[in-house]
Order: C-alpha cells, then sequence, then structure tokens
C-alpha cells in the first residue's frame, strides 16, 4: 500500500466535498473544476496505475457517485 495513495486521495475528496458543503459552498462545483483540470492536463498524465492519484476521468467519477452525501450537508446562502 502506497503512503498517500489512491485510496487516501478518494477518501480526501470525499471529506472535501462534505466539508465544503458544510461551509456553504456548492459540491456540484466539483466536477466542474476536475473536467476543468483534466482539460488542461491534455492527457499527459501517467497512467493511474503509475500514479499515487487517481486519473482525472476516476476522480470525476467518484466525486459524482459521492454528490448525493455530500449534497445532504449544503445549505445554500
Amino acid at each position: 500500500m502506497l503512503r498517500y495513495g489512491r485510496n487516501q486521495e478518494s477518501e480526501a475528496d470525499r471529506l472535501g466535498l462534505i466539508f465544503m458543503a458544510m461551509a456553504g459552498y456548492n459540491p456540484d462545483g466539483a466536477v466542474g473544476f476536475w473536467q476543468r483540470m483534466a482539460a488542461r492536463s491534455n492527457g499527459a498524465s501517467p497512467p493511474e496505475f503509475l500514479s499515487t492519484h487517481p486519473s482525472n476521468e476516476t476522480r470525476i467519477n467518484d466525486i459524482q457517485s459521492l454528490l448525493p452525501e455530500a449534497r445532504k450537508y449544503y445549505k445554500a446562502r
């Protein structure tokens, strides 16, 4: 198991979504953020199995599946 590997990055994404929602930020914005990050990388990222971070595609899909949980904590200002 890699220290600070993909599992920890995915857990940080989940908690980040919840904390941003609790702070009053719309968690739905996270998907667009990672889509922009993916577009800027121009496919220059290493294959996911060689990286300690999830691929942008995996991260976007995971965040989309986590949004229902994060929305429970979001109250628009």
